[in-house]
């Protein structure tokens, strides 16, 4: 069973809705005992960076999370600001993020032409083929962004997913059983189907 945690932020039901399509079930959740039991979990997030950490340290619900990801080696992926609150922080506020990961979130640069937020399809390429979160994506994947601030890794070996949006960053994150994508693959779909089901199916 994977665990959608529930910390009053977003639209959960999509991710849920997603993993229901291609035969998973989830339970979207702010019980601690529903955590406990779970196979796997999913940190979404959207809005602003300091917004969702201060709701997850709200829910009570930090301690648990850490100790099946960290300690017991629960698969974890985070979905857009979901994946920002595994690093260190974000330039869009002053929270600290779970620091889970060493990365900053940034805001994309100024530049002409470039509108920000990146919001709508953009193609991602594959950084670390081995892992078997990117099984079965190729060169047409594309993904659906909406977001001002992209995941800039300190340790390169921890980009899993690269895209070009005026710079090249990471569009996707993973060490170990922890991982995250800033794009959104419930709304990417069959592509984020592809991905949801790797995951789903990943040991």
């Amino acid at each position: 069973m994977i665990a959608i945690i529930d910390y009053d932020i977003g639209n959960l039901a999509a991710v849920s809705n997603m993993l229901r399509r291609i035969g998973f079930d989830s339970v979207i959740t702010a019980d601690a005992d529903v955590i406990e039991s779970a196979d796997k979990i999913i940190l979404p997030g959207n809005g602003h960076f300091d917004t969702c950490m201060r709701n997850i340290r709200a829910s009570g619900l930090v301690a648990i999370i850490e100790r099946r990801v960290l300690d017991e080696g629960t698969p974890l992926l985070g979905i857009c600001v979901g994946a920002q609150m595994l690093g260190k922080g974000s330039e869009e506020g002053s929270e600290q993020g779970l620091g889970w990961l060493d990365m900053m979130a940034v805001r994309f640069p100024r530049q002409e032409g470039l509108r920000v937020p990146h919001m709508g399809w953009n193609q991602v390429a594959v950084a670390a083929a081995d892992n078997p979160l990117v099984a079965s994506l190729n060169a047409d994947t594309r993904f659906y962004f909406v977001h001002s601030y992209y995941l800039k890794p300190v340790v390169s070996g921890d980009v899993l997913l690269t895209a070009e949006y005026g710079v090249k960053f990471a569009a996707g994150v993973a060490r170990g059983n922890i991982a995250g994508v800033q794009f959104h693959p419930e709304k990417s779909h069959r592509f984020g189907k592809q991905l949801l089901l790797n995951f789903a199916q990943a040991a």
